[in-house]
């Protein structure tokens, strides 16, 4: 039961999340249902509940939207569940939650909707946490996420004022403190452990038992 649910969490629990976003984005376009308002509406009261809401809405006048975003969601989800899964659910509700914040806090007076920030999060989280860890195999994911999503980078610059580019330089921000905060948490690839290490947590010591050897010769 335990390996199902392992399984579950790591390859198809971001797929359903996908998919409800789908759900919510058919069914504020068809119903115009003005979902854009539960945004983050910046130092606002009612703009607190964007925080919590934000990252499930997106776009109605533009799919691209939807689409931009969840491509990179479902790959660096993955990437997170399967390589950070001890740490995975904590790395992810932060990203949603104090990237949300620092939007709240920063960003201009308008309504501030979409997963980009969060996706920002798990970029910046994956790659810092591969250099920080120096671990060959994790690297080599943050090295692969640099090659897919490297040109996100300039997502953080106010290159285009119809995006927010605060939602991706708070998601960044957030995603560069997590990785630095649980660069001592276990990871689900772990260094392999020297020969020196095993004889030592056997309780063996290899130079008494060679001149042990020695001896009884």
């Amino acid at each position: 039961m335990k390996d199902l649910y392992s399984i579950f969490f790591k390859h198809y629990l971001i797929l359903v999340f996908v998919l409800f976003l789908w759900f919510v984005h058919v069914i504020n376009f068809y119903f115009n249902l003005n979902f854009h308002e539960l945004g983050i509406l910046p130092r606002s009261f009612e703009g607190l509940l964007g925080i919590f809401f934000s990252p499930i809405i997106h776009s109605v006048s533009d799919h691209n939207h939807i689409i931009n975003n969840s491509i990179p969601f479902l790959i660096l989800g993955w990437a997170l569940f399967y390589f950070y899964n001890p740490i995975a659910w904590r790395v992810l509700i932060f990203s949603w939650f104090f990237t949300g914040l620092l939007v709240w806090i920063t960003g201009r007076d308008a309504f501030h909707i979409g997963l980009s920030g969060v996706i920002y999060s798990l970029l910046f989280f994956l790659f810092f946490s591969g250099v920080f860890r120096k671990d060959t195999r994790l690297l080599t994911v943050a090295l692969l996420v640099v090659f897919i999503y490297g040109s996100m980078v300039w997502g953080i610059f106010p290159y285009d004022w119809k995006i927010s580019f605060e939602s991706h330089l708070s998601g960044s921000v957030v995603g560069l403190i997590l990785s630095i905060i649980f660069k001592k948490q276990n990871a689900t690839f772990k260094k392999p452990k020297t020969q020196w290490e095993i004889e030592e947590e056997l309780g063996i010591d290899s130079e008494d038992d060679y001149w042990n050897i020695e001896a009884e010769q």
